[in-house]
């Protein structure tokens, strides 16, 4: 094992709260390891707060500091735990164009923001890295970029979001409603007070924007992705979920398709036999399905303090090693030029769930409107409805547009009493 030189590399910390309070601690007690390991040792210069006369348990209040700016000028690695798009966008630059590399677990403001901080990074001439940034402790950033670069994945299908699938799961395996299942997730710690960024989908869009730009070599911004939360979703859909040998999930969706590529994230039904199905409790799974190297998947803790500061330890030697003997880690790989397209236009397989009249000519009715627009009928099941009759049926593949149209003539027709729900079926 070699020698630390003598320099320590300078660390500065923005933001200590759950995460950069355990990031704090870990340098701490690891201190003479993670020196080994980078070559030099590892000094936190400063800890960024907006009010230094707040003691932060665990960390020295001489460290603490509210000039961010003066902060970042000091520093050879600058770590960005605080989240949100400002000040941290303007620290991240400064940083950058001071010549410090940087370490950020901010999703939002790399998928609304990234395009300009990659280019600092490469006017500098160096590290931009942000593996906490998707599914916590789960290391998939370095996989797909790095380990995956001779490779072309095609499709990514994931569990990014742990508020999420706590909920789904209760009301899957203990038969909660909605409502009951997020007020507990929040009095776990699971979900916000304002649960609105976990449950309306926007979290899992900024993961999937990163992951697919990372996936296809081309810039993906948030406005790419379609989003759709699980706010929606009733105890009756997860029974009919389950009769059918189904669960519900909120995926984030990465696809190439005919040349073109397609970003999305929804409530999807997974078969119970697909590996995500498992994914129980607040854990996330990335399932990846490479040309060469076939189906992958990646499974762990995608939150919380210790398990994400991890990831960001591990990228804080990554970038250390660089500057304690030269050299820099991958640029944005951005060659790619590949139509986004609409949700629209994505082709994939549906559950719709409606009530009809108990009568004769029913099923041949509907089955008609599907036909119209064509949309193959794949399978149909009867179901319990109170005073009418359930239908579930499923589709072949169709493109969404289709479908579309597909369900507002069901919704007028006299055939139909109500179209319950429409869930799209993935991991088929």
């Amino acid at each position: 094992m070699s020698e630390p030189s003598k320099r320590p590399i300078a660390l500065a910390i923005l933001g200590p709260g759950t995460v950069g309070a355990q990031v704090v601690r870990l340098l701490a007690e690891h201190a003479d390891d993670l020196a080994a390991r980078v070559g030099a040792p590892l000094e936190i210069v400063g800890v960024y707060v907006r009010d230094a006369s707040v003691a932060r348990p665990g960390i020295d209040p001489a460290l603490l500091t509210d000039d961010g700016a003066g902060l970042v000028a000091r520093a050879d690695v600058v770590v960005e735990l605080m989240g949100g798009i400002e000040p941290a966008k303007s620290l991240i630059l400064a940083a950058l164009a001071g010549g410090a590399s940087v370490v950020t677990a901010n999703k939002a403001l790399l998928a609304a923001h990234g395009p300009e901080l990659f280019e600092a990074a490469d006017a500098a001439g160096t590290d931009l890295y942000f593996e906490a940034a998707v599914a916590g402790a789960i290391p998939i950033v370095r996989p797909v970029r790095e380990s995956l670069a001779g490779d072309q994945v095609e499709r990514i299908l994931g569990i990014v979001n742990g508020t999420t699938n706590y909920v789904l799961d209760e009301m899957t395996q203990r038969g909660l409603d909605y409502d009951v299942a997020l007020k507990q997730a929040q009095e776990l710690g699971y979900a916000e007070a304002d649960p609105t960024a976990d449950v309306e989908g926007y979290d899992a869009a900024a993961k999937a924007a990163i992951l697919a730009s990372l996936a296809f070599h081309q810039r993906v911004s948030l406005d790419d992705v379609y989003r759709e939360g699980i706010s929606g979703i009733t105890a009756a859909d997860v029974i009919a979920a389950r009769e059918s040998g189904q669960v519900i999930k909120l995926l984030a969706i990465a696809e190439r398709a005919n040349g073109a590529v397609a970003v999305r994230v929804h409530p999807a039904l997974v078969p119970a036999t697909h590996p995500l199905a498992g994914v129980h409790g607040a854990y996330n799974a990335i399932f990846v399905e490479a040309t060469a190297a076939g189906e992958l998947m990646f499974y762990g803790k995608g939150a919380g303090g210790v398990p994400t500061a991890s990831a960001v330890l591990g990228d804080v030697v990554s970038v250390a090693r660089h500057r304690a003997s030269g050299g820099r880690g991958p640029r944005e790989s951005n060659y790619a030029a590949n139509a986004v397209v609409p949700l629209d236009a994505v082709s994939t397989r549906y559950a719709v769930r409606m009530s009809v009249p108990d009568r004769p000519g029913v099923l041949a009715s509907v089955a008609d409107v599907f036909a119209a627009h064509g949309v193959s009928i794949g399978t149909v099941r009867q179901i319990a409805d109170s005073g009418t009759a359930g239908l579930v049926i499923s589709t072949h593949r169709a493109l969404e547009r289709d479908l579309a149209a597909t369900v507002a003539e069901l919704r007028l027709a006299d055939s139909v009493v109500d179209v319950v729900s429409v869930l799209r079926i993935e991991g088929e």
